[in-house]
C-alpha cells in the first residue's frame, strides 16, 4: 500500500508540470492544422471560381474548324487515323470498347482500328479475335494483332503495334484503353485541333465514368 501511495503522490506532483504543457502543445497544433485546412479550402474555392469565370476554352485558345467534305478529294480530305486499343484479358469490356471504336464517326476508309491483344487466357483471345472478325465482316478496317511476349506491357504493345506496315499510311494515332468507350464524335472533335494547329503534338480529352460505383 505504501508503494502504491508513493506512485500516486509522484504522479500528482509531476502530471501538472509535465502533462499539461504537452496537452497545450497538442491543442495548439490541432488549432494550427484546422486553420491550415480552412485556408486551403478557401484557396481552392477561389481557384475554382476563377477557373470557371475566366478559363479559356480550347476552341478559343487554338484554331478549330470542323472537317469538311471536299467535292474533289472526297474522303481523301480526311486524314488517316489509327485507333489503338491495347488489351489484356479484358473479358468484361472487350465488346464495348471495340464496338465504341468501330462506331466512331469517321470515313470508314480513313480509319484503322488496331486491337493489340496481350491476353494470356486462350479463351479470351479467341473471344476478342472473333469480335474483331465480326466487325471486319461489316466492312470495318480492323486489325487483330498479337505478339509472342509481353515486353513493356501496355506501352510495349502500343510500340509494337506501330511497327506494322499499314501504320505508315496513318497521319494521326488515337489511343483508347480497353475499358474506354469513346463517343462517336470523338475524332470529329479532336482531330481538327491537330489539323489546324501544327504546333500541337497531343490532344487529351476528358474522362467520364460510366459506372461511378
Amino acid at each position: 500500500m505504501e508503494f502504491t501511495g508513493q506512485i500516486e503522490l509522484i504522479w500528482e506532483q509531476t502530471k501538472v508540470p509535465l502533462v499539461v504543457p504537452v496537452l497545450k502543445v497538442l491543442v495548439v497544433l490541432c488549432l494550427a492544422m484546422s486553420v491550415m485546412l480552412f485556408i486551403e479550402r478557401v484557396y481552392m474555392g477561389i481557384v475554382i471560381v476563377f477557373v470557371q469565370l475566366f478559363r479559356r476554352k480550347p476552341e478559343k485558345m487554338y484554331k478549330w474548324e470542323p472537317m469538311k467534305d471536299d467535292v474533289e478529294l472526297g474522303n481523301l480530305g480526311y486524314p488517316m487515323v489509327l485507333v489503338q486499343i491495347p488489351m489484356y484479358n479484358e473479358k468484361e469490356v472487350y465488346q464495348l470498347s471495340i464496338g465504341a471504336a468501330c462506331g466512331l464517326s469517321w470515313p470508314a476508309d480513313r480509319v484503322i482500328i488496331q486491337v493489340l491483344d496481350d491476353s494470356t487466357d486462350p479463351a479470351i483471345k479467341t473471344l476478342v479475335q472473333v469480335e474483331c472478325q465480326r466487325w471486319a465482316s461489316k466492312g470495318i478496317n480492323i486489325k487483330y494483332e498479337i505478339r509472342d511476349n509481353r515486353n513493356g506491357y501496355k506501352a510495349g504493345a502500343l510500340k509494337e503495334g506501330m511497327k506494322h506496315s499499314y501504320v505508315k499510311q496513318c497521319d494521326y494515332v488515337a489511343i483508347f484503353d480497353a475499358d474506354f468507350q469513346p463517343e462517336p464524335h470523338f475524332l470529329t472533335r479532336t482531330i481538327p485541333f491537330l489539323v489546324n494547329n501544327p504546333q500541337l503534338g497531343l490532344v487529351q480529352a476528358r474522362w467520364k465514368f460510366g459506372n461511378l460505383h
